[in-house]
């Protein structure tokens, strides 16, 4: 990677694109080209070829994806698994047709599966049954990571994948039913807090336990391994799994974190949790002793992460209540 290259951002318009654009600026690259749904239908898979047809595109970093909560996944597991998959095709295959060396592929942790040991490794990906809660959207994530892989074993592209933990942060989608944890439970507590509700009802037991990273480490993350030398990145990975955890290494539950959220958002009503409801898998904690091999290593603590987010969410309430349907 150099300061003059043409760097494509796909999905620039969603919390972690965004991200990268903002840090790519303050890293110095100065050609950085984006496209917005209107502009370009990464969907399509003529209009994609063109695009790069008609770009001098060096290096590509796929952040474009369909995603949602546990009940959007639940609703429209068709769209997840199918959106998801046209797009990376489509991005992937375009990046090698032109002779685009370099791109970083942004996966999920969803893809382990459900019973993977724990801190999960790399090499836990297909040893066991996935969440069935979010399936679809992991198996076209999988496909995403062998994609790669594959263009990098038969064409020598140096094409990498990240698998982040669960993101937050500006920019999320904040709608009240398609949304992750934190963006709803800030969206929800917010409201209740105005309202002066007495209590509020959140999905399942309050058990499960997740890691939860900030988008900017996210974005500082993604820069790190793209400048790291082909040679440092693959003497970090498995010849036949090239993907590389990232995430802080800490956990919390559920209920922990709606607490500490209340607290941020200074709501002071109950927290019932509906054990009804889906729980997801129990625990998600990825190693990451890889990534700080390579040299990189979280900054931003959960708490400070959630002010920042609940900052930026009352600065931007018109615009962060109607992120909806949309693509990271």
């Amino acid at each position: 990677m150099h300061k003059e290259q043409c760097i494509f951002v796909a999905g620039h318009k969603g919390m972690v694109g965004s991200a990268i654009v903002q840090s790519l600026r303050s890293a110095g690259y100065k050609k950085i080209l984006t496209r917005t749904r209107a502009e370009l239908n990464l969907a399509n898979q003529a209009d994609v070829e063109a695009f790069f047809s008609d770009e001098a595109i060096d290096a590509v970093y796929l952040a474009a994806a369909k995603v949602g909560g546990i009940q959007a996944n639940n609703n429209y597991p068709a769209e997840f698994i199918y959106q998801n998959l046209i797009i990376e095709c489509n991005i992937i295959h375009a990046a090698h047709l032109t002779n685009v060396q370099q791109l970083l592929f942004l996966g999920s942790s969803c893809i382990y599966p459900r019973c993977a040991p724990l801190p999960i490794p790399e090499q836990a990906l297909l040893q066991g049954r996935l969440e069935p809660t979010n399936e679809p959207y992991a198996i076209a994530k999988i496909a995403g990571i062998k994609l790669c892989e594959s263009y990098a074993r038969q064409y020598r592209r140096d094409y990498r994948s990240v698998m982040p933990t669960n993101l937050y942060g500006p920019n999320d989608n904040f709608h009240p039913e398609n949304s992750h944890v934190v963006p709803a439970l800030i969206h929800r507590l917010h409201e209740a807090k105005k309202s002066r509700a007495p209590e509020v009802v959140i999905w399942g037991t309050g058990k499960p336990m997740r890691e939860f990273l900030h988008v900017d480490d996210m974005a500082a993350a993604c820069l790190h391994i793209m400048e790291l030398k082909r040679e440092a990145y693959k003497a970090c990975t498995d010849p036949m799994l090239s993907h590389i955890n990232v995430g802080t290494g800490v956990d919390c539950t559920i209920q922990e974190l709606a607490e500490l959220i209340a607290r941020v958002v200074g709501y002071n009503g109950r927290l019932v949790f509906d054990a009804s409801k889906p729980d997801g898998a129990p625990r998600k904690l990825l190693d990451v002793s890889r990534v700080r091999q390579l040299g990189w290593k979280a900054s931003i603590s959960l708490e400070d992460g959630l002010r920042d987010t609940y900052r930026w969410y009352l600065n931007n309430l018109d615009r962060a209540e109607t992120l909806g349907d949309r693509r990271e």
